[in-house]
């Protein structure tokens, strides 16, 4: 009887050290319900053709307007599993007003750790290390690449949870990225696959490519609907009309002098000073987004904290050398993130915000974010939003300089959009309104009507985008180029 009893315990105790981890088990399932461990890690090479549709995030003519889009006519991406080689090649078609050019190629690759760029006349480039990390973020949001990376001997497999109906493990990387892969309890096919990102407006968000109509293909089972979202966003919509494994991908390295190339570091920010009036500078140099510096009797007012941390700080930075009285207020002219890119600089640096009252809430959003994951200024100099908040019109008024804002009426592009005018020296500053380097002025008009419309008499426009002009010649430049006709 005690020998008995002793074999059990012993055979039970073998059976818990030889128990897999319940993590281990939702990846077999998950590999087994794909076609199976040997058939995925046997696969070669995947190439999926399709079209679909690109949202372009941060654009929008209302902070929590549609997005506009950008229609993918031709997608095709090549991976060579083995090597972790992947090529991205689509071409995409503006479904909204845009200055520059509606259609689009783009030829992306990814050689390992080396990214690269192919523009359209065949040049090939070295991208930097942001965009490396990224594509390869990209390549394991797809269930065939990110399930065989979990079944790594390196890689690590853990926190399973339950999501509704699906089963959750969070997953690193021999390489060391972090993504969480969720499980569909009854199918145990991938449902989606999740990783945590840095995005410079939103801080800490959730990068997620959901995963439905699954197929039979030489094998395997592989997805024809993927979704990615970014936080809230939809960022692509793809519709596959084509899966392949085994195919021919044809070449996906990079080319030796490329991956002989030092990996470019982010452009150099610089920051000049022309005055254009008394108590008025524009701040250019770097870039094709420029800021303006309006001095009154006993302080400072900057138009726009453009692109990011890096270019706003610059700014912010020049603005204080050109009088010693202090910067205390920033006009941000619309919510566009490359416009609004410095807004959690501008707070982090104590300066109070003048925007639209449409951009109220979507502004408070984007400075109570956290910022984890890449901490910015604000991040670790937290200080409260001052907003001055403008209906239609505000006129900034002192002794020396007099500056009014308006908004921009019935744009079809901009809608929360804030021009300036100093009627002093009849300068008319803006954002998006106008750039002479555009291709087209689709919305050029409207804005010759909204300058009409409020009875201002302008000799110069001094934009964010492009250079000084005589308006005469802004004027010239938007009757020559395709317009729509203004509504009023």
């Amino acid at each position: 009887m005690r020998t008995s009893v002793c074999s059990i315990l012993v055979l039970a105790l073998a059976g818990a050290c030889t128990q897999s981890p319940p993590e281990k088990r939702v990846i077999d399932e998950a590999a087994a319900a794909l076609g199976g461990k040997d058939r995925i890690q046997a696969a070669r090479t995947l190439v999926i053709d399709g079209e679909g549709a690109s949202p372009n995030v941060g654009q929008n003519t209302m902070p929590d307007g549609e997005l506009p889009v950008w229609k993918v006519t031709h997608y095709k991406r090549a991976i060579d599993l083995a090597s972790g080689r992947t090529r991205v090649q689509q071409v995409r078609t503006a479904q909204f007003l845009f200055a520059g050019a509606t259609v689009q190629r783009q030829d992306q690759g990814l050689d390992a750790d080396v990214a690269f760029n192919v523009g359209e006349g065949g040049q090939v480039t070295r991208a930097g290390e942001a965009a490396a990390r990224d594509r390869r973020i990209e390549l394991l949001h797809h269930p065939i690449t990110i399930v065989r990376a979990a079944l790594d001997p390196a890689a690590r497999v853990a926190n399973l949870r339950m999501n509704g109906g699906d089963e959750l493990v969070d997953i690193t990387t021999a390489k060391g990225d972090q993504l969480t892969l969720a499980v569909d309890g009854t199918t145990k096919l991938p449902s989606r696959v999740t990783s945590m990102i840095n995005n410079p407006n939103m801080g800490d968000v959730a990068l997620t490519t959901a995963f439905a109509d699954y197929e039979d293909v030489n094998g395997l089972k592989l997805p024809k609907h993927l979704t990615t979202n970014i936080d809230r966003y939809l960022q692509f919509d793809l519709q596959v009309s084509n899966n392949a494994v085994d195919g021919d991908t044809g070449d996906l390295t990079a080319p030796d002098a490329v991956k002989r190339a030092s990996v470019p570091a982010p452009p150099p920010v610089s920051v000049t000073a022309e005055q254009v009036g008394k108590g008025i500078w524009w701040l250019a140099g770097s870039g094709n987004h420029r800021s303006v510096v309006f001095e009154f009797d006993d302080h400072l007012t900057l138009f726009e904290v453009p692109v990011n941390e890096a270019r706003s700080k610059a700014v912010i930075d020049k603005a204080r050398t050109l009088s010693p009285k202090p910067l205390t207020h920033v006009i941000v002219s619309h919510h566009h993130f490359d416009h609004s890119g410095g807004l959690r600089t501008a707070v982090a640096e104590g300066l109070t915000i003048i925007t639209y009252r449409g951009n109220e809430a979507f502004f408070k959003d984007l400075v109570a974010r956290k910022h984890t994951i890449a901490p910015d200024a604000l991040a670790r100099n937290p200080k409260p939003l001052e907003l001055e908040l403008v209906d239609d019109e505000l006129t900034l008024k002192g002794r020396s300089m007099e500056v009014r804002l308006y908004h921009l009426l019935d744009n079809p592009r901009e809608g929360t959009n804030l021009f300036a005018y100093v009627p002093r020296d009849r300068i008319l500053v803006q954002a998006d309104l106008y750039d002479s380097t555009w291709q087209q002025h689709l919305w050029g008009e409207n804005v010759l009507w909204n300058i009409e419309h409020r009875k201002l008499r302008v000799d110069k426009d001094v934009p964010v985008h492009g250079e000084i002009e005589p308006f005469a010649k802004m004027v010239q430049t938007i009757k020559s180029k395709p317009s729509i006709p203004a509504a009023n």
